[in-house]
């Protein structure tokens, strides 16, 4: 496996996280993931933060309600159960609803 060990501890989290995301999917994850906001923080924390926000802004309807005039909060309480449906399909056994996840 090429990469850093933050990399590779990346990828290894996604795959424990959510064996059956989608490659399109987790090239985008990882991306995000790695990106230099997310550096100071633990590679699980880091690909929990990107999984939740992929998801988030990708397969549920966050993006129309933040056009709609919702504030942040709103918008995530609106799309939990979408984006914990959309994690569970790929093997995720967490779920956006137990804790905070304040990347955006």
């Amino acid at each position: 496996m090429a990469g850093t060990k933050r990399q590779q501890a990346i990828r290894k989290a996604l795959r424990a996280l959510a064996p059956g995301i989608p490659l399109s999917d987790a090239d985008a994850v990882l991306a995000l993931a790695e990106r230099r906001h997310m550096k100071d923080l633990p590679p699980s924390t880091a690909l929990w933060l990107a999984l939740g926000s992929h998801v988030r802004h990708v397969h549920t309807d966050y993006e129309r309600l933040m056009g709609e005039g919702y504030d942040r909060d709103a918008a995530r309480f609106f799309v939990a159960d979408e984006t914990d449906a959309v994690l569970a399909g790929w093997g995720c056994q967490r779920s956006v609803s137990e804790g905070d996840d304040a990347e955006d």
